[in-house]
């Protein structure tokens, strides 16, 4: 009895270690900057014209890897560049955050996913996928449609937990001044941008985290960015292991300068970063 007690023991050990390694996450930070990216066109603040790489901000994008599965989370207009820096091959879905034109404006550049792979798979808000439709009409046409366009798999998703493959995703429902916006956590990994409100009860989803990423525009308040402050407060009262801030402005100051004032567990994203949990 105690010998079939102590196999029963290891059985779940073993199963636990499996699935941690079949279900590791590997996070690279596509792009890292605000709406206009850093630099500016035609801009001469000092951070534009940082020689820093890291000061080199494209729109916001996280690529998450697990297993053989690869998910980008929103495609802006810099979709295409960050695609080829990062040697994607294939893409098994995207998921958006919301609707606006930093998140969204790269759609068309899933073409040659689409070509190789067949249909592609999107995740989104009901909301977010009516505003696509007007956006790109010719790839939601129905009729006469133009060949080459590429086909998705649309997924409407609400704010409870959806599966990806093997992986169960949870929503996270925050808003941006006063736009529905969805963060998503993977297992103890959550990713949040365009945030400047957290709702006490989805608060209690990012509980627990090893890594935590979350936006911070800059040092003055803005109507609809978390500051770098409010970002540090909500940090300070989640307790992740790790947190990274994203979206980030040129008027939040050169990269390795921020840097030295953060807390020891905080750190400010760059472009092409990559993490693994």
């Amino acid at each position: 009895m105690l010998q079939r007690y102590q196999i029963t023991i290891v059985n779940k050990k073993i199963n636990l270690f499996l699935f941690k390694i079949l279900n590791s996450l590997k996070i690279t930070f596509l792009g890292t900057g605000t709406s206009q990216g850093i630099p500016i066109i035609g801009s001469t603040h000092p951070v534009c014209l940082s020689k820093n790489p890291k000061d080199k901000r494209l729109r916001v994008s996280v690529l998450v890897e697990w297993d053989d599965y690869t998910y980008v989370i929103d495609c802006g207009p810099d979709f295409r560049q960050q695609m080829l820096r990062a040697n994607v091959n294939k893409i098994d879905g995207i998921i958006f955050t919301h609707e606006h034109a930093d998140h969204t404006a790269g759609l068309d550049d899933i073409r040659p996913f689409f070509f190789r792979q067949g249909d592609i798979p999107i995740y989104a808000h009901k909301r977010v996928v009516e505003q696509l439709k007007q956006r790109f009409a010719y790839i939601f046409a129905t009729e006469n449609r133009y060949p080459g366009v590429p086909n998705l798999a649309i997924n409407e998703i609400e704010n409870k937990p959806f599966k990806l493959n093997d992986l169960e995703v949870i929503p996270v429902e925050v808003f941006h001044h006063k736009l529905q916006v969805f963060g998503f956590r993977f297992n103890n990994f959550a990713y949040l941008t365009d945030v400047k409100t957290i709702p006490d009860e989805e608060m209690e989803k990012l509980k627990n985290l090893d890594v935590l990423v979350i936006n911070a525009l800059r040092e003055e308040t803005h109507i609809s960015h978390l500051n770098l402050e409010e970002a540090l407060q909500i940090i300070d009262i989640l307790q992740p292991k790790k947190a990274y801030l994203t979206h980030i402005s040129h008027l939040l100051g050169f990269h390795d300068e921020v840097q030295q004032k953060l807390p020891k567990n905080v750190f400010l994203a760059y472009d092409e970063l990559q993490i693994q949990l």
